[in-house]
């Protein structure tokens, strides 16, 4: 067996690429579905008479959703083979998302929803582990940073292709031409992901998973890593969830396509997860998340002024931002960690999805009483706090891969 440990996928070497390119499919499947309802809240909130807090629902229930699938998984985390659980995570979410597509009320859409969001939380949560398992130690930073990337593509992916089908049919069928995508890109990973050859099924009894748990938290390094992420998700999901409701208003009248098209920042945040992944493996992750967490406070400041293209220059600094942040941190989970490396990703995801699921809603008070100076001086007292931590962290171990 300890041989077999041994046998990672090298950088370069055809199962790498396969990999990759799997582990891709699975990132646009599973994150467009995630996050393919986001520019489509205007459409929801006029559907059914709401205010854009209680809209948002539909988005924060998901993410609600994924952190107690999350917390569910980091109980089991060491007994879930790798692949089949980023499989069954996939056609789960696509077949609930199928459910949430037919659905005319509002009610049974956060149903579908937040069911969806258990599913979901098992492919990053696997994915993950899968990585920090399979590859070569020498290269997780930067296959991560890859992987992270490739989720920025799975949510732009899904609100482009719905934003593009709400706009010639109608919103519905938008979700459910992203639901039949979501399955068909499963069936390449099913097919193509390399098997899980470094994973040994964890034997322990139930009552020492929730011990590992409280064990986790009890390492001061990871609780602050995971408020970090609790911080900077929250955020990023206020950012998307609310300035789609200003674009569409004067004096910018946008389109459901072109709010789809927003969403092409998150191009900036493939190159930069790639990017600034790779710094943290050279320069040390503290250093590199307090770089982007002053890039992110930047940014939002800058989506303040009334024109368009400022607006627009803010979001690509911002998500440059949280996308560099967001790859050093999970990075540098597997590094502090001492013990159970998927247990310690899943936790660092229920915090990250906790964040995206309160902030991410109560963003929309400030935004509803003052507009989006409010939404901006949310998410940067948020931004402070959650910087700070990470300055604090950096000045206390400067670990480098």
């Amino acid at each position: 067996m300890s041989s077999m440990k041994r046998s990672y996928i090298a950088q370069g070497s055809r199962a790498y690429y396969q990999a990759i390119v799997a582990l891709l499919f699975g990132s646009l499947a599973n994150f467009g579905l995630t996050y393919s309802m986001q520019p489509l809240l205007p459409n929801v909130s006029e559907t059914f008479g709401l205010l854009p807090s209680t809209a948002s629902l539909a988005m924060s229930m998901t993410t609600g959703g994924m952190a107690i699938g999350l917390l569910l998984i980091a109980g089991i985390a060491g007994m879930l083979e790798r692949k089949t659980t980023i499989v069954v995570s996939l056609i789960g979410s696509a077949v609930l998302m199928i459910g949430a597509s037919l659905s005319g009320a509002f009610e049974m859409i956060l149903i579908c929803r937040a069911l969806q969001g258990l599913f979901i939380a098992g492919f990053p949560a696997a994915a993950i582990a899968y990585i920090n398992e399979e590859f070569d130690p020498r290269t997780i930073g930067t296959v991560i940073g890859i992987y992270i990337g490739s989720n920025s593509l799975g949510g732009l992916f899904g609100r482009l292709a719905t934003s593009a089908v709400a706009d010639l049919y109608d919103w519905h069928i938008g979700l459910m031409s992203i639901s039949v995508l979501g399955f068909i890109l499963a069936m390449w990973v099913l097919f193509t992901l390399p098997k899980s050859v470094n994973f040994t099924p964890a034997k322990k009894p139930p009552t020492n998973f929730v011990q590992s748990i409280f064990d986790n938290f009890k390492n001061r390094n990871l609780v602050e890593i995971y408020f970090v992420a609790f911080c900077v998700m929250g955020c990023f999901m206020a950012m998307y969830n609310f300035l789609p409701y200003v674009l569409v208003q004067e004096p910018y009248s946008f389109t459901q396509t072109q709010i789809g098209f927003v969403y092409a920042m998150y191009l900036v945040g493939s190159f930069a997860s790639a990017y600034m992944g790779k710094k943290a493996d050279i320069c040390g992750h503290g250093k590199v998340l307090c770089a982007s967490f002053l890039l992110a406070f930047v940014g939002v400041l800058l989506t303040l002024p009334s024109p368009l293209l400022l607006k627009m220059l803010g979001l690509a600094i911002f998500t440059f931002g949280f996308f560099g942040a967001h790859s050093s941190a999970c990075s540098w989970v597997g590094l502090v960690c001492r013990g159970d490396k998927a247990q310690a990703v899943s936790l660092y995801l229920l915090c990250y999805y906790i964040g995206a699921s309160l902030w991410g809603s109560l963003t929309g008070i400030p935004y509803q009483t003052f507009g989006w100076l409010g939404a901006v001086v949310m998410m940067c007292v948020i931004l402070a706090v959650g910087g700070s931590v990470a300055y604090h962290l950096w000045r206390k171990i400067d670990c480098k891969a």
